[in-house]
């Protein structure tokens, strides 16, 4: 038996009914995931995103900043104004120990080496510190939180292999009967300022008595550590420090006993 001419348009009808249907409920889906994409809080309402958690927002916001601002005050001795000063190789390098006469053993310009360093990282950061933490509570806030926020102190410590940035800031956040908060962000960075400066502080001694220190002294010692000295023609002597695990730098000056020029 034949399939009327009338039965087989009906069946073409429905297949291009289906396919109109299948057509619609397709672009109905694309436009609502658009939608929900294209409106931040309308995302966060069906939980299509969720805020970055407070110590990882924190930590990614300020890791790159403290590792820019440690390179910078390792690679002028450890300060961010050195003073006094020597230009080397377009840096002002800090003299760390410093005697303007001739013959006479230098001064200890910082004497709390490692103590100042932290005080220069925190002073470098204070204003990012507070963007950050700017930044964490607008993000929060976006995604339908009430937020409140409480300054508190920011410490630096170089501590082996690591400096810590502890930010003793109040952050609470909440929503519908949810109430969190946090009271303590900690960003590590991985460096070895902490020994490069313990080393530093030992030749400046042997600065102040003999008027210089023996590189290979140190390097029989410590196997990761690389120690250059590098006279200038004023009696100066530029230290550079360098950790070859790590490539963690440090280099500052020192003149010390400087010898009259001659006649």
């Amino acid at each position: 038996m034949t399939n009327s001419p009338k039965r087989g348009r009906v069946k073409e009808g429905r297949k291009k009914g289906q396919l109109t249907i299948f057509i619609i409920v397709a672009i109905l889906v694309v436009a609502i995931v658009a939608l929900l994409f294209a409106i931040p809080k309308l995302r966060t309402a069906v939980g299509f995103e969720k805020p970055q958690s407070p110590e990882n927002f924190i930590q990614t916001c300020l890791e790159d900043t403290i590792k820019e601002n440690v390179e910078l005050i390792s690679s002028q001795g450890g300060s961010l104004e050195p003073e006094p000063s020597i230009l080397y190789q377009d840096n002002k390098l800090q003299y760390l120990c410093y005697s303007n006469e001739y013959y006479k053993p230098c001064i200890v310009q910082i004497p709390f080496l490692r103590n100042h360093i932290e005080d220069e990282i925190k002073k470098s950061i204070e204003e990012d510190v507070k963007f950050c933490f700017n930044s964490l509570k607008e993000n929060y806030e976006k995604a339908n939180y009430q937020t409140s926020l409480k300054t508190g102190e920011t410490i630096v410590e170089l501590l082996p292999n690591k400096i810590l940035t502890t930010i003793n800031n109040e952050f609470t956040f909440s929503k519908a009967d949810e109430t969190q908060r946090r009271e303590t962000f900690r960003v590590i960075l991985n460096n070895n300022l902490y020994e490069l400066t313990a080393i530093a502080q030992n030749i400046i001694e042997w600065e102040t008595i003999y008027g210089g220190a023996d590189p290979d002294s140190y390097m029989d010692v410590y196997s990761n550590l690389k120690v250059e000295k590098y006279p200038q023609t004023d009696d100066t002597t530029i230290y550079i420090l360098t950790d070859k695990n790590t490539d963690d730098k440090f280099q500052f000056a020192s003149r010390s006993l400087a010898f009259a020029p001659a006649g």
